[in-house]
């Protein structure tokens, strides 16, 4: 279990961990830390590939990594990217973090500024396991 970190610290963490991304294609180095409700992290980027469809997002990686774990609920993911600021989680990632029960998204906004973000804020209207009910 790590010690709890500040919204800062977490994005600078997802910023860093941006410059191991594989993005030959876009050159657009993203990072994510996933904060499990232990307050383990686990950390993903994303992964490009030739097929577009096939390039697996930063959070995704960061969840998959997590999940692996055995990891079932999640507080928070940070993402950072090493362009710059103001980058928002793509809506399947944001569908994916409504799997896991994701309470905070924290992101560093265009203004340079840390934004800590509620998921039901980013996804209104989500879809989740009570409407397969």
């Amino acid at each position: 279990m790590s010690e709890a970190k500040t919204p800062e610290d977490l994005v600078a963490r997802a910023r860093h961990v941006a410059q191991g991304a594989y993005a030959p294609y876009s050159n657009f180095h993203v990072g994510a830390v996933v904060v499990a409700d232990d307050g383990t992290e686990y950390v993903g980027v994303n992964v490009e590939n030739a097929a577009y469809g096939s390039t697996m997002c930063a959070e995704a990686t960061a969840i998959g990594a997590a999940v692996s774990a055995g990891v079932r609920r999640i507080e928070t993911i940070a993402v950072g990217t090493v362009e710059g600021s103001g980058h928002y989680p793509c809506g399947n990632c944001r569908q994916l973090m409504q799997e896991f029960g994701v309470e905070r998204v924290i992101v560093q906004e265009a203004s340079g500024s840390v934004g800590v973000h509620s998921l039901d804020d980013l996804l209104p209207h989500m879809f989740g396991p009570d409407d397969l009910l």
